[in-house]
């Protein structure tokens, strides 16, 4: 009998980890050979036109007195920790649709040898071929059809099409064209270098230019993280929120910086730590805002707890990674990650990172499209004559130049200006 069990339980566990995927598969209860799967994701479905989450807790809760029918909490409970990524959902959906024709014909075959016959014949090559289209997906480009796409393109040129997000600085944009759609862009650091404070610039700067901006920061909370957000917009001392000990002046400041930020589109997480948790978070915020101009940023790689088993961290690692590439590409959105660097920096005469320094790297340089370093030289060098000067070092860009931008990092404010704006306000006392 045609059946693949793995295929089965992967888009099933991969339900369970990873409930909105759901409504990327075009499957029904009728392709899974299993009784106990069958049952499985019917529940899955009726879960799901209730508008609530599929998880392990909620299909359970649906299946009732029947769980046991279908192994029990222990077997979904399995089923979902076996998995090691959502990511190949749909090649487990093709493989479940390539079982059923199989078996399918199969069965109209046997029926026709029963009694064979002109008319059972044509009925036979009608019904097989109907089984034969099941799950096919037709609605592939052909290449005629993409490059009549980028002709019409370069004869009617859509500025607001544009993949590319500005992120406020000029030079940066001149180099990568922006964070780009689709893209998964890694910014990395060693520790207070300031690559939260550059990350929040460039997710305030996608919001001021009517962007929607998606922050996940599993190292800060909400609060702490606004609290540097107005800090950067008002111009307050950061080191003030420790005392909070304001004169009128940064009190007036805070406040109109509260009001500004409020009507930004802007969504801080706080309840999600695992991939699969974020992905679907992520894919929910898209589904719920078609129209919106999405960014999301992670801070940061290390922090994020994997759902399914790997023999080491960097494949564990790379798992994520890729995943957040994939989601990047079927949502078309920017997804920023920030990462850590390894101590490794540290013991070289040039502390500027290299891509060897990406800290359990996993597949970190395939994966991504664009590596971007932060370096400060008074981060190791006090006296150093590039005071609260950051380098970006761009290592890697899949489709434009590698190379430096130099910005002013103003620490006081967590805000990252031009270095012609810095000397613009010194000037002007």
């Amino acid at each position: 009998m045609n059946y693949k069990e793995t295929a089965e339980q992967s888009v099933i566990g991969s339900l369970l980890l990873e409930g909105s995927l759901i409504g990327n598969l075009t499957i029904e209860s009728k392709h899974f050979y299993s009784a106990r799967h069958k049952r499985i994701y019917e529940a899955m479905q009726k879960v799901d036109a209730k508008g609530i989450e599929i998880n392990v807790v909620t299909v359970v809760t649906e299946l009732g007195d029947s769980i046991s029918e279908v192994g029990g909490v222990t077997y979904l409970t399995e089923l979902a920790e076996s998995v090691p990524s959502t990511a190949p959902i749909k090649n487990y959906e093709s493989s479940i649709y390539e079982d059923y024709r199989l078996r399918e014909s199969q069965k109209l075959a046997s029926e026709y040898m029963k009694s064979p016959s002109e008319e059972s014949l044509h009925k036979l090559m009608v019904d097989l071929d109907k089984v034969k289209d099941e799950g096919i997906q037709t609605d592939e480009k052909t290449v005629k059809d993409y490059l009549m796409e980028i002709a019409e393109e370069l004869m009617h040129p859509d500025e607001s099409q544009s993949k590319g997000h500005p992120t406020g600085y000029k030079d940066l944009d001149e180099m990568t064209g922006g964070t780009q759609s689709g893209d998964l862009i890694i910014i990395a650091a060693r520790p207070s270098v300031g690559k939260t404070a550059f990350a929040l610039n460039i997710g305030s700067g996608h919001c001021k230019n009517g962007g929607m901006s998606h922050i996940y920061s599993l190292e800060m909370g909400p609060a702490a993280l606004l609290k540097r957000m107005i800090s950067t917009e008002g111009r307050v001392d950061i080191q003030k929120w420790q005392s909070m000990v304001f004169s009128q002046e940064d009190y007036d400041k805070a406040m109109t910086a509260i009001g500004v930020i409020s009507n930004w589109k802007l969504e801080i997480y706080k309840q999600t730590n695992t991939i699969n948790q974020i992905k679907a978070s992520i894919r929910k915020a898209v589904q719920d805002n078609p129209n919106e101009k999405h960014l999301v940023i992670i801070d940061y790689l290390q922090l994020i707890a994997s759902t399914g088993k790997h023999e080491r961290r960097d494949l564990e690692v790379g798992a994520m990674t890729r995943d957040l590439k994939l989601l990047a590409q079927e949502l078309n959105i920017p997804i920023i990650l920030l990462s850590q660097l390894s101590r490794g920096v540290e013991q070289r005469q040039d502390k500027r990172p290299m891509m060897s320094d990406l800290r359990e790297s996993g597949n970190i340089e395939q994966d991504a499209d664009l590596i971007g370093f932060l370096y400060r030289d008074d981060y190791y060098d006090k006296e150093s004559e590039k005071q609260n000067i950051i380098e970006i070092i761009i290592s890697k860009q899949r489709q434009g130049p590698t190379g430096t931008v130099e910005l002013a990092f103003l620490k006081e404010y967590g805000e990252f200006v031009s270095l012609a704006r810095k000397y613009e306000e010194v000037a002007h006392g």
